[in-house]
């Protein structure tokens, strides 16, 4: 930006600074005029579009000193102040601006609009309760934000709960009725592999939050995507409910062929789980904010795929065309499985993915990276079109994530439970086999959909299993009333050590599938 770029916005900034100052609960007021044209979703896509034709600008300005060395307890303590926020007069919805520091140094640009008018809110003190830290001069107008977030009754009529919020490069969180956070959306996903460099991490570098009528069921923000590959357009529309959802628009502007994008990525982590505590010693069964990866293929199939803690970094495709859904969700809902009075695991929701329009060709691709903490975000899903994008041609997506509590998001059985044995009273394994950890059991716990009618007469349901290598050297079915459903056990045997193969697995009854397909990655050791 030229400086006298930079002094036209800092005039402009000014000139609104009064009215976010002076107004009850920091209401922006823009200047009482109808543009000719105004703004909307089509700005943004122009703007992006411009932006694609320039190289990437990778600085980042310095903050200034009173912020620049925030550690994280000292950016934490930095609190807008609930009484500033924008957004009121009737609206169900209220605006919050995040601070920058700490690794939040990136300014971001926050645009009210409302009348059709897009409005800068310009940076002042006086919206934050500074906490320790001690400001000797006023900071410029032009500061910008480190991110956004929206607060509205979710959970009770009379309380603001936090709904929304981004930050950091194109991540956003969201939450349904009784929820807290856990896993992260992204705006787009490039080079999750690292194949020939680094992941990029595009950012969002500026939102246009939209005044919403009294009592709107929906709050809309646009977002401009800037990245070394690509640049974007985006529309966020968020309805908050039981289970809250955010439809989004993409327009996505490449710089360079695009060979490795992932579209509507998710994040989350997976440390210990009810199969493995050989990570820590831990009183606690599970840590995890995740526990499988949910998809409903093109096809009609339904695949669950149980997450693990790899002790190599793992990835997974799962070939589709026009898929109708994928997501990242945690199953198990119940406070004794984790056993944590402070992280509440069980109340952390998941995020499923329904495309709008055909997607095509293309697989849902997960990511597996090892971990010692739970601290870490170590699993990635998202869609791979299975074609490049080509540099300088925009390509135009549509989608809705929406969160998912306990519920089951299809009419047939589930699986419930995975558990990994050595198969010690197997009779169809050698003993040097089982020692040398050729051979493995999985015991799969189906339950819901039909299964409760079926379990009084076992002998009418068969169990359906599968290798990519090696070979099923036996199955077997209980009914587990405990679940009011069934108990499936597969022995499967591998060649050597270091074989890898992929297992899957469901029930059927009369020709027809009772149950989703389990689907599981194993390698002998």
């Amino acid at each position: 930006m030229t400086e006298l770029n930079r002094r036209s916005v800092v005039q402009g900034l000014a000139a609104t600074a009064a009215f976010v100052a002076g107004t009850a609960e920091g209401q922006a007021q823009p200047p009482d005029r109808r543009p000719e044209t105004p703004f909307g979703f089509a700005d943004v896509e122009r703007r992006a579009s411009d932006l694609a034709k320039l190289p990437y600008d990778a600085r980042i300005p310095a903050l200034p000193a009173p912020i620049a060395k925030l550690d994280y307890d000292a950016w934490r303590d930095i609190r807008f102040k609930p009484d500033k926020a924008f957004l009121g007069e009737g609206s169900p919805f209220r605006l919050q601006l995040f601070h920058l520091g700490f690794l939040y140094n990136r300014p971001v640009t926050v645009n009210l609009v409302r009348g059709g008018v897009a409005t800068p809110i310009p940076y002042q003190a006086s919206l934050y309760d500074l906490g320790r830290t001690k400001l000797d001069r006023a900071l410029p107008l032009d500061l910008g934000f480190a991110g956004i977030r929206i607060h509205s009754p979710l959970n009770k009529p009379n309380l603001l709960d936090e709904l929304i919020s981004f930050l950091g490069a194109s991540y956003f969180r969201f939450l349904g009725r009784d929820q807290l956070y856990g896993l992260s959306a992204r705006g787009i996903a490039v080079n999750v592999e690292g194949v020939g460099g680094p992941e990029e991490f595009p950012v969002f570098r500026e939102f246009w939050v939209a005044q919403p009528e009294t009592n709107a069921d929906a709050l809309v923000i646009d977002a401009l995507l800037d990245g070394p590959s690509l640049t974007g357009a985006f529309r966020f529309t968020v309805r908050p409910g039981d289970e809250t959802s955010v439809g989004v628009t993409a327009t996505l502007n490449p710089r360079v062929d695009l060979a490795t994008v992932g579209l509507a990525p998710l994040t989350s982590m997976y440390f210990i789980g009810e199969n493995d505590h050989s990570h820590t010693d831990d009183y606690r069964p599970e840590l995890h904010d995740s526990d499988g990866l949910q998809i409903a293929a093109g096809s009609g199939e339904w695949l669950w795929r149980p997450l693990e803690n790899p002790a190599a970094r793992r990835i997974s495709t799962f070939a589709d065309r026009d898929p109708k859904g994928f997501g990242l969700l945690q199953r198990d809902r119940h406070f004794k499985a984790y056993q944590d009075l402070e992280a509440s695991y069980s109340r952390r929701p998941g995020y499923f993915v329904e495309p709008e329009g055909a997607w095509g060709e293309g697989a849902v691709m997960l990511m597996e990276l090892p971990t010692d903490t739970e601290v870490n975000d170590n699993i990635v899903a998202c869609w791979r079109p299975a074609q490049a994008y080509p540099a300088g041609t925009p390509v135009r997506l549509a989608y809705r994530v929406r969160t998912v509590g306990g519920e089951t998001l299809h009419p047939g059985g589930q699986v419930v439970n995975t558990f990994s044995v050595a198969p010690v009273a197997s009779g169809t394994a050698k003993a040097a086999e089982i020692k040398g950890g050729l051979v493995r059991r999985f015991l799969i716990d189906f339950a819901g959909g039909e299964l409760g009618y079926y379990r009084p007469d076992p002998a009418k349901v068969e169990i359906v299993a599968g290798t990519s290598a090696g070979r099923i050297t036996a199955t077997s079915l209980v009914p587990n009333p405990h679940i009011d459903g069934f108990r499936a056990a597969v022995d499967v045997a591998l060649e050597s050590t270091g074989q890898s193969t992929d297992l899957r697995a469901f029930l059927k009854a009369g020709g027809r599938a009772l149950t989703e397909t389990w689907t599981c990655p194993w390698t002998a050791t």
